[in-house]
């Protein structure tokens, strides 16, 4: 892959192939080939119509020495109990209790830089690496009950995970699976760091886990959402598994759940700040209306749950920055038994048949900045997110965007969107942490905005782009960092016209 895509990413690769070959085509190289899709109509079909025909394929291979049968690699048979175990414990009285603890950890992020500018000995700050504390430490808290410590003090935690999914992401691009071959985990330097890495990961997991059984309280689902979590003291999403009456989990399992969350958790989170940044910067006239509802809906004080409804430009500038740059740009399906898949909205009308096995690539990316899709696709517009909107060629097939559509969901979603908007995956086996991580990044983005002024210290075409899970910088989100003072207005920025300043390729 990395041949074909050759200093591109390969998100971006398959975006110039999807301009030239449509929403459907087949990608061969050597002895593998993907069936890429960047088709609503088609994405529908495989994560909602017809989802248990697929699994997670490639993803689940690569993924299974990191994650085991965690909630993302899982096959559907272990999938479903687990689902089940822990979609109960994102309950509204723990959402509260996260709410809380989101507002304190980035209290603290917030110490920590107004400490830098007063020292005046740091010219400027790498937010990316600051984004990726602060969502580590929020993970810690919220799903461990532990505080890594990494917003005040660099955890090794953060470097392990970095280091397995650079790897996870290396392993994608080799035909030949050569990590299998005996011997390789000693002989091969790349092999020797990923299982040192992991090792540090599983001893913090295998501790955390120990002390929770240890103080173990059987109680039933019910009864475990109907705790006051204020007066909890350990209100972790680890608890409410292990107290959960009837769940009998192996220590493994559970290890391999909380990895999935551990990494999934602030991977993703710190990616949607970082690049929510990177707009806003850009985009001053934007940032302007966000402060504006800061100071209308919260103030000064610390936001809370009953807060989210009211944030709603905040919610649309996160969603922005989530089509734009999506976390992950690429899902990966395998299908489990022969299927046709539907006619896509251009493309063969006979549909596509895939034989049992296929391996299929849903581009996120694609269908996040298709012209057929989205208006401008290129440009920094949160206002589109309050704006019905669809395509006349393609009436009767896609229901285009429909903010009234998106239900009971605080944030805009797949079903509002007909499948063109993918934030969090789509239909049964979507992220189910995605309230979680939106709260966490508006309260963040709440708390940064009010308290400081953040402008590019290099041009932003400089800051580059390069993927593991989920799309990095190449080379950190380096800011100048300053405070702001009560009621001033968002910084100007270097005149960069409608269209962003898109990062240069790693």
């Amino acid at each position: 892959m990395a041949d074909l895509a050759g200093d591109e990413p390969l998100f971006k690769a398959l975006y110039q192939w999807f301009l030239d070959s449509g929403g459907v085509y087949k990608l061969a190289f050597g002895p593998k080939a993907f069936i890429v899709v960047s088709d609503p109509i088609v994405v529908r079909h495989l994560l909602k119509e017809n989802a248990f025909n697929y699994d997670k394929g490639v993803l689940a291979e690569i993924l299974e020495p990191i994650m085991g049968k965690g909630l993302i690699p899982a096959d559907l048979e272990t999938w479903k109990p687990r689902r089940r175990a822990i979609v109960p414990a994102f309950h509204k009285a723990y959402l509260e209790s996260m709410v809380h603890m989101f507002g304190t950890c980035t209290q603290q992020s917030v110490h920590k830089l107004d400490a830098l500018i007063d020292s005046g000995e740091v010219p400027e700050i790498d937010m990316e690496a600051e984004f990726l504390s602060l969502g580590l430490d929020i993970i810690g808290l919220g799903v461990f009950n532990y505080d890594f410590g990494s917003i005040t003090a660099g955890s090794p935690v953060i470097k392990a995970v970095y280091g397995v999914l650079k790897e996870a992401e290396h392993r994608s691009t080799f035909y030949i699976p050569y990590w299998n071959l005996p011997l390789a985990k000693v002989l091969v330097p790349r092999q020797r760091k990923f299982y040192a890495d992991l090792a540090v990961i599983n001893q913090c997991l295998d501790d955390l886990i120990h002390q929770a059984k240890n103080t173990r309280h059987e109680e039933d689902v019910e009864e475990l959402q109907n705790r006051d979590y204020t007066q909890v003291r350990d209100p972790s999403l680890l608890r409410f598994l292990v107290d959960m009456r009837g769940a009998d989990l192996s220590d493994k399992q559970l290890r391999d759940d909380l990895m999935t969350m551990l990494i999934a958790g602030h991977e993703t989170t710190a990616a949607v700040l970082t690049w929510t940044l990177f707009c806003l910067m850009q985009n001053p006239e934007v940032e302007a209306k966000a402060l504006e509802e800061i100071e209308r809906v919260v103030g000064d004080r610390t936001p809370g749950l009953a807060d989210m409804k009211d944030l709603r430009y905040l919610k649309a500038i996160l969603s922005e920055s989530l089509r734009l740059y999506p976390q992950p740009p690429i899902l990966i399906r395998r299908a489990l038994a022969d299927d046709v898949l539907p006619t896509p909205l251009s493309g063969d009308p006979n549909g596509y048949p895939i034989g049992k096995g296929a391996d299929i690539f849903i581009s996120v990316w694609n269908l996040h900045r298709s012209p057929h899709l989205w208006k401008d696709p290129d440009t920094f517009r949160p206002e589109r997110f309050s704006e019905r909107f669809s395509n006349p060629a393609y009436e009767g097939r896609w229901a285009g965007y429909r903010p009234e559509a998106q239900g009971s969901s605080q944030y805009p979603n797949e079903v509002a969107a007909d499948f063109a908007f993918l934030p969090f995956g789509g239909g049964s086996r979507k992220c189910v942490g995605d309230q979680f991580a939106m709260f966490e990044a508006t309260i963040a983005l709440v708390m940064l905005l009010r308290r400081f002024t953040f402008r590019f210290a290099t041009n932003p075409a400089s800051v580059g782009m390069a993927t593991g899970a989920t799309i990095h910088t190449a080379n950190g989100l380096r800011v100048n960092v300053g405070r702001r003072e009560k009621g001033e207005a968002a910084a100007e920025q270097p005149k960069v016209g409608e269209r962003l300043v898109e990062p240069a390729l790693a």
